[in-house]
């Protein structure tokens, strides 16, 4: 455990705080917390961060519980690991989950942690981590999806002092840089972080400054009592006392062939406190899919999705953590065993809040979002230019559908995490020997119901320069499934049309994959979910939509709307095919999952041109 080094005398005392006062901290934090995103964005280099935003902030209060940021890093796990002192100017650095106790989770991801002091005492900690495009190993980006041990994933960093008492530690981040393929953007990029936590130092330097120090603090203490209070009732209000709740959803293979993943998540409330069960999930898997979720992560997903869904006004923190227990199995899919791979754990963290939504929705399914944040997919471009000799490489991120909600459509070809954008074509074809041919949403593949899933993507690369690919997808196998009468989103698929006219489908995980000049690749996103029933939709909103190109004229008769390519109604045919539909379909179910899984798996060949991967075995 980290051994804290502080010169200020007598402890600080609470104080009471008036409400204009917390209101004015309140909004300085989500400020400080907002600029450590700009000072990032225009210092960084890798387009995964500059452009894309694959970074996290957070700002924490003297125990590192977080106050205000856009993810839990759970800064006490790592204080829990670090074996040392830490005093003022000291920046710690760390890439190992199993180290910190899955406060990151990939070796991808650079966390950087700095005490925040004011007159020998610390008052806060600033966080950050960004996620680098290459961390060196086997394969261009360190993602590679046959992996099976973290040591195959690139440069492991154990949590260490990067700069002691302001001075940095030049011949060890020399020998970390010398691992990974672009040494000028992981500076760069790791220099964004550090900047990031000493701008919010600053700014909570200032507000201790001008509030006083025991006044900040103690603004601090009332914010997160506030977000416990407020979770309290939203807990007592939406389960039963005593009652349990069960869902389960899958991913769909492991990059080694081994799948469905059955993922199973409980909830049982007990007076004023909620257990999250993760039993019952299937064991940590062969491939690099495994999700170490540290445990205050699962509280911290589980709060935001609560909070968004029933009562978005609350500023969400760590003060509601003492009402949430979770059980997480040990050699489970969520808490793999040393060193188990973990680089394509992106899957799992998209599957998440499938899991939450299907989990809470089942109460108030009024509240019910359907399916959609299925994975974050990953593409993936690499190799040497022609002539030059000069190395590129690209890590992007890509978007799926995202679910149809209670209040309305999901978007179309949208990101899992609210602060994340695309990387713009222009910037794509600027720095990287491709084109992009096509960038649209594909037609029907969202769920329809009353609220239409949002579409896949349809993305396809055109290839300049001899190269290798890689891709982490999910959602090829199984369905985004619909709710309150909706149905299930289309599957994700991917295949390259080669410059010979021969055309290779290709698994939704796979590396090193050789590409020619000429090659034209078609990344295709699975759709979100549909909700409520699709005979309720405005046959005025299908038609506009078909003329938009986002539904077919064949696909308007999932919604019983009968109407020409160019988006015109028919009336009467439309009144008539809705009778006979709801004549013949079967009750509206709560969850549309899609076919049995044994159904989807005794026709995957068929249907994907993919072999069905085989039932997961104990590691």
């Amino acid at each position: 455990m980290a051994q804290i080094i502080e010169t200020a005398g007598a402890p600080l005392t609470a104080v009471d705080v008036d409400p204009v006062t917390l209101d004015i901290i309140e909004n300085a934090l989500r400020n400080a917390r907002h600029e450590m995103d700009e000072v990032l964005f225009r210092t960084a280099l890798s387009p995964g961060i500059r452009e894309q935003h694959d970074e996290f902030p957070l700002i924490g209060d003297p125990q590192g519980r977080m106050v205000v940021g856009q993810f839990g890093l759970s800064i006490p796990s790592l204080l829990d690991g670090f074996d040392g002192t830490i005093e003022e100017g000291d920046v710690l650095l760390t890439s190992d989950p199993y180290s910190c106790d899955g406060a990151i989770s990939h070796a991808n991801d650079w966390l950087v942690v700095m005490p925040i002091y004011v007159d020998g005492r610390v008052v806060g900690w600033a966080s950050m981590f960004g996620h680098m495009s290459d961390v060196g190993g086997k394969t261009a980006c360190s993602m590679p999806t046959d992996a099976r041990t973290i040591f195959e994933e690139g440069v492991v960093i154990p949590p260490f002092k990067l700069y002691s008492r302001g001075v940095l530690n030049e011949d060890a981040l020399r020998i970390i840089l010398n691992q990974v393929r672009q040494p000028d953007w992981n500076r760069a990029d790791l220099n964004g972080l550090i900047a990031a936590c000493r701008t919010a130092s600053r700014r909570i330097q200032e507000l201790c400054a001008r509030f006083g120090t025991e006044t900040y603090t103690s603004a601090l203490e009332a914010l997160l009592l506030r977000n416990h209070d407020a979770m309290k009732i939203l807990l007592a209000t939406l389960f039963e006392d005593g009652e349990t709740l069960t869902f389960s959803d899958y991913i769909c293979d492991d990059g080694v062939g081994f799948g469905p993943y059955k993922l199973t998540l409980s909830l049982t409330r007990t007076g004023e406190k909620v257990l999250l069960d993760f039993s019952g999930s299937d064991p940590q898997a062969q491939g690099p899919i495994n999700y170490f979720i540290n445990e205050n992560l699962a509280r911290m997903f589980f709060g935001i999705y609560l909070i968004t869904v029933a009562d978005p006004q609350i500023l969400w923190n760590d003060g509601f953590y003492p009402l949430v227990d979770v059980h997480i199995p040990a050699k489970s899919f969520w808490k793999p065993e040393y060193p188990a791979a973990l680089n394509a754990r992106n899957h799992g963290i998209g599957r998440i809040f499938d899991l939450f939504g299907g989990l809470l929705g089942q109460r108030t399914p009024e509240l019910l979002n359907a399916a959609g944040f299925s994975s974050s997919p990953h593409f993936m471009y690499s190799g040497h230019k022609t002539g030059t000799g000069e190395w590129f490489q690209l890590y992007s991120i890509g978007f799926g559908g995202i679910p149809g909600r209670p209040i309305g459509d999901g978007p179309d070809g949208h990101s899992l995490w609210p602060s994340f954008t695309n990387i713009p074509c222009e910037f794509l074809e600027s720095y990287y020997p491709l084109r992009i041919e096509r960038w649209e949403t594909v037609a029907d593949t969202g769920g329809a119901g009353l609220h239409r899933g949002g579409n896949g993507v349809d993305v396809a690369y055109r290839f300049l320069e001899p190269g290798t690919i890689a891709i982490h997808d999910d959602r090829w196998l199984t369905y985004p499934w619909g709710v309150n009468g909706g149905t299930p989103g289309a599957r994700g698929r991917k295949w390259i049309e080669r410059a010979d006219g021969s055309v290779q489908t290709l698994p939704s995980k796979v590396h090193d994959v050789p590409v020619a000049p000429g090659d034209l690749l078609h990344f295709v996103t699975w759709g979100g979910g549909g909700w409520g029933d699709p005979l309720e939709r405005d046959p005025a909103l299908v038609a506009l939509e078909v003329r938009r190109g986002l539904v077919s004229a064949d696909g308007a008769r999932r919604y019983g709307v009968a109407c020409d390519g160019e988006g015109v109604v028919d009336e009467e045919a439309t009144a008539d095919l809705r009778a006979s539909l709801r004549e013949t379909r079967p009750e509206p179910a709560v969850f549309d999952m899609g076919p049995p899984l044994e159904e989807i798996l005794a026709n995957c060949e068929e249907e994907t041109g993919l072999p069905a991967p085989r039932p997961p075995v104990r590691v």
